[in-house]
């Protein structure tokens, strides 16, 4: 298994794999910090080239994960390691509860420990939670998505493509959340908030527009 980052996510995401007895075949990619290490703890390859990443694909190792927190960047991301060969993969952590019924999970998500996902929900590709993320029924949450930690989504909220939602912050009933919005950490989040917006608050309101 191939992570790609080196940094925090990077780091966290290792436990999961760790959880799930994988440790022993896992690799890190970081072509962005020259002072990124050789080996991450003393024991795991750091890869930092695009020709490296290329080679283990082809001896047999094409599965990868998406380690970076950055929406817009793990789009970016997805996008290289396909066309390199990799085969987008989810790390999601054994204590995740994950409703019995009518529950969709897209491709590559990652979610780390203590992410709870009600039954009637349905997430999107490539989506980050973070520890404690509350999914209740009936919500909708886009490709690209990350939920900082102790997010709570409450029952038909909708969350668009490429959004940020802070630690702490908790969306209420039937709220919809457009495309590439950014939601402040510990915001109550009481009335739809349109694309390309930075909001927060209690109750969170539109702090400027997005490009």
């Amino acid at each position: 298994m191939l992570i790609i980052g080196a940094g925090g996510f990077a780091r966290e995401l290792l436990q999961v794999l760790v959880d799930l007895k994988l440790q022993d075949t896992i690799y890190f990619y970081d072509d962005v910090n020259a002072d990124a290490p050789d080996l991450l703890y003393g024991k795991f390859q750091v890869l930092k080239q695009a020709a490296q990443a290329k080679s283990l694909f082809e001896q047999g190792h094409r599965d990868y994960i998406l380690g970076i927190g950055n929406p817009a960047i793990r789009k970016k991301m997805k996008k290289k390691f396909d066309e390199l060969g990799g085969n987008l993969c989810s790390a999601i952590s054994p204590s995740t509860i994950i409703g019995s019924y009518d529950v969709h999970i897209g491709e590559g998500c990652n979610m780390l420990s203590t992410v709870t996902i009600s039954n009637s929900a349905k997430i999107g590709n490539c989506c980050l939670m973070y520890y404690g993320t509350i999914i209740t029924h009936d919500c909708v949450v886009g490709d690209y998505v990350e939920l900082s930690p102790n997010v709570v989504l409450l029952g038909r909220c909708v969350v668009g493509d490429l959004t940020h939602i802070g630690a702490n912050s908790t969306v209420l009933p039937k709220v919809k959340i457009g495309k590439n919005v950014v939601i402040g950490a510990g915001s109550l989040v009481t009335r739809d908030i349109p694309d390309n917006s930075l909001a927060y608050g209690v109750p969170a309101r539109i702090a400027k527009k997005l490009h």
